[in-house]
C-alpha cells in the first residue's frame, strides 16, 4: 500500500469507529477485508488509527469536521506533511481537498483542546488540579512497552540478555525493580521464546510498582480478588513466591489462566465466590474495575466511550468492592485497592472515605502515578488491618 492508500484505509477505520465500534473491532474488520494489506501496512494503518483517536476532539477541530477525513487532514498536519500531497486523488488516495478544507480552524474549547469529553473536563481540573493540561496532554503521546520479568525464574539482567538475542532491546526500569522497557522490537515479544517460555509477560510498569510495594512478609494465604486475565496474580506469584489465590466476578475472565500459569509455572488457584468466604487472607490485592483514564493512550476508545453515568456506576462499585474485600483479610492482613485511573475520585478520595468509616484500618502506603516515560497513570493504597 502506498502511504496515500494507508491514509484512505485509516479514514475508514475512523469513521467505522464513529458508529460506534471500538478502535480494536473497528481495524480488524478492516483487516479481514482488505486481505491484500501487509504487516507493515496494518501496523502503519493502526498507527494512524490510535494517533487519531488519541487526539480526536482536537484533530476534528482542527480539520474541521468529525469524520476520518478531517480528522486525518489535521493529522497529517501535525505531523508535518503537507495534506495535498497525500490527498491527490489517485487510485487508493483520499480525494483531493477542497478550498475548505485547506482552511484551519481553531478550538472552542479547552477540553477540545487537550481531547477531554465537556462533561468530563471540570471533574478532571478539579481532581488532577494544576496537573489537568499536563496529564491530558501526555494521555495523547504513544505508549511505551513494558516487560515484567519472572523473577521466580531469571533476572532483570538475563531476560534483558535474552531478548536482545531475539532482537528485542529493552532498558532497565530506574525504580521498578520487575520492569523493562522495551525500546526497539516490542512487536516481536509475543513470539519471542522469551514470552513464550512464561520468563516475561508484558505488563506496564506502574502496575508492576504496585505489586513490588509489598515489601514486608505477608503472613496467611494470598488473594487476586478481581484477578480479570492473571496479570497481577501472576506478578503476585513470583514477586512474593507463594501460591495466589485468583478469583472474577466473571469467571469467564480467568479463563486463559491456567495456561498462562503454567506458562510462568505459577501456582494460580481459581477460587469461587463461595470459596473465598471460607478463609482469611493475608493479603487482598483488589486492582478493581475503573474508567481506566491512567491508560487511555493505549486505549483511547475507552476516553470517548465513558460517560458520567457509567464512572458514577463505577464509584459505588468501586466502593463496595473495597468495603467487601476488606472483610476477607485477616487480623493484621494487609489490602491493597488499585486503578488505572488518574481520578482522585477514584482513588484517594474512596480510601479516605474508607479510613474515616473503619477506625481499626491505617494507610501504610499510598502513590498515584501519571502517564509518562516511565509507565501509564496507575493508583495503588496498601492499607493494614489493625
Amino acid at each position: 500500500m502506498t502511504p496515500a492508500a494507508r491514509v484512505q484505509a485509516a479514514i475508514e477505520v475512523i469513521d467505522d469507529f464513529l458508529t460506534g465500534r471500538s478502535g480494536e473491532m473497528a481495524l480488524t474488520a478492516w483487516a479481514r477485508r482488505s486481505r491484500y494489506a501487509g504487516s507493515g501496512d496494518r501496523a502503519a494503518v493502526r498507527d494512524h488509527v490510535y494517533d487519531a483517536l488519541r487526539h480526536l476532539r482536537s484533530y476534528a477541530a482542527c480539520g474541521g469536521g468529525m469524520s476520518g477525513r478531517p480528522i486525518m487532514i489535521a493529522a497529517l498536519r501535525q505531523q508535518g506533511i503537507d495534506p495535498q500531497s497525500i490527498f491527490t486523488g489517485d487510485r487508493f488516495a483520499p480525494e483531493t481537498l477542497s478550498a475548505k478544507e485547506q482552511e484551519q480552524s481553531d478550538f472552542s474549547s479547552e477540553a477540545e483542546q487537550f481531547d477531554i469529553p465537556d462533561w468530563l473536563w471540570p471533574i478532571w481540573c478539579q481532581d488532577l488540579t494544576d496537573d489537568a493540561q499536563l496529564v491530558a496532554g501526555n494521555l495523547r503521546q504513544r505508549a511505551p512497552v513494558f516487560l515484567r520479568v519472572n523473577i521466580a525464574r531469571t533476572t532483570r539482567e538475563a531476560a534483558s540478555q535474552k531478548l536482545r538475542d531475539e532482537s528485542i532491546n529493552t532498558e532497565i526500569h530506574p525504580s521498578v525493580p520487575t520492569a523493562l522497557k522495551v525500546i526497539d522490537g516490542a512487536r516481536k515479544v509475543a513470539q519471542s521464546d522469551s514470552y513464550r517460555q512464561g520468563l516475561v509477560e508484558l505488563q506496564d510498569a506502574s502496575s508492576q510498582a504496585s505489586v513490588c510495594a509489598l515489601i514486608s512478609e505477608i503472613k496467611g494465604p494470598v488473594l487476586d480478588y478481581c484477578a480479570g486475565g492473571g496479570g497481577k496474580a501472576l506478578a503476585l506469584a513470583a514477586w512474593l513466591g507463594k501460591k495466589v489465590h485468583a478469583h472474577d466476578a466473571l469467571a469467564s475472565r480467568m479463563k486463559d489462566l491456567p495456561v498462562r500459569a503454567k506458562r510462568a509455572q505459577a501456582d494460580i488457584v481459581l477460587k469461587t465466590t463461595d470459596q473465598i468466604q471460607q478463609t482469611k487472607y493475608g493479603l487482598v490485592f483488589c486492582d478493581v474495575p475503573c474508567s481506566g483514564s491512567g491508560a487511555w493512550r493505549r486505549d483511547p476508545s475507552g476516553k470517548w466511550r465513558l460517560g458520567a453515568d457509567q464512572l458514577n456506576d463505577l464509584l459505588i462499585s468501586q466502593f463496595d468492592i473495597l468495603s467487601n474485600a476488606a472483610a476477607l483479610v485477616s487480623p493484621n492482613g494487609v489490602l491493597l485497592y488499585a486503578t488505572c485511573s488518574v481520578l482522585d475520585r477514584e482513588n484517594g478520595q474512596h480510601i479516605s472515605r474508607f479510613l474515616k468509616q473503619h477506625s481499626h484500618w491505617s494507610l501504610v502506603k499510598s502513590q498515584q502515578f501519571f502517564p509518562g516515560s516511565d509507565g501509564d497513570g496507575f493508583f495503588f493504597a496498601v492499607l493494614q488491618n489493625g
